[in-house]
């Protein structure tokens, strides 16, 4: 006789599901305590952030004020880079000083960027004694829309055009224009990027100016930069 044990068909009855687990007492506080927590670290971050923008965006402000200030005193010199221009850096293929229509010239915006330049002198009653500019459109227009009467001076021509030489002897004859300024008023110079650069060091967006205090023989000081939006 043979005896068969008994065993159990596991293939007829499917797999246990597992029991749902339950949170302990008081652990989903603490999960929602860490989650508050970290929640609460972020919107600090950011609240600090904001605190330190507008903080910068003040002290910005103060010294802008404070070399509007100087410019009111007087006997300074202003460089300022031309207002903005259509898209490019350098003038077409052809161009000449003589025709402004072959030469790269301020777009819509910059003229009204220019017109504001010389608004923003005037409500401020800084008075200007000369205006210079480089016999490009561009500059004669930046000055012409700012402070209405202008000189061109050929030392501020683009020197991006220039052999090493001429370059050279631009940058000293404008830095020389800049240290021997005496006059009670200040003086304006509109150039070009490359120029700004070469004569006091200072790279300058379209539009913007380097403020700068003469000193002689010792050349000058750089005071400071401003934009007028």
């Amino acid at each position: 006789m043979t005896h068969h044990r008994g065993h159990r068909d596991h293939g007829e009855k499917g797999a246990a599901i597992p029991e749902r687990r339950r949170l302990r007492p008081g652990a989903f506080a603490a999960l929602f305590g860490r989650a508050f927590n970290a929640v609460a670290s972020v919107l600090s971050v950011l609240s600090a952030l904001v605190a330190l923008s507008t903080a910068l965006a003040a002290t910005t402000v103060q010294a802008d004020e404070a070399l509007w200030s100087k410019l009111a005193e007087g006997g300074r010199v202003v460089m300022i880079r031309h207002s903005p221009t259509v898209p490019g850096v350098y003038d077409p293929e052809g161009w000449t000083l003589d025709d402004c229509a072959s030469q790269r010239l301020l777009s819509e915006a910059g003229r009204e960027h220019a017109k504001r330049l010389g608004e923003a002198f005037r409500a401020r009653g800084i008075a200007v004694g000369r205006v210079l500019s480089s016999r490009f459109c561009r500059c004669i227009d930046t000055a012409a829309l700012a402070f209405g009467s202008v000189e061109p001076w050929e030392m501020l021509d683009n020197i991006g055009y220039d052999d090493a030489q001429t370059r050279e002897r631009k940058r000293l004859a404008v830095r020389e224009a800049i240290s021997r300024w005496g006059a009670a008023a200040n003086l304006v110079l509109v150039s070009h990027g490359f120029n700004t650069t070469a004569a006091t060091g200072v790279s300058l967006a379209q539009g913007e100016m380097v403020v700068l205090e003469p000193q002689g023989d010792d050349g000058f000081r750089v005071l400071g930069t401003l934009t007028v939006r």
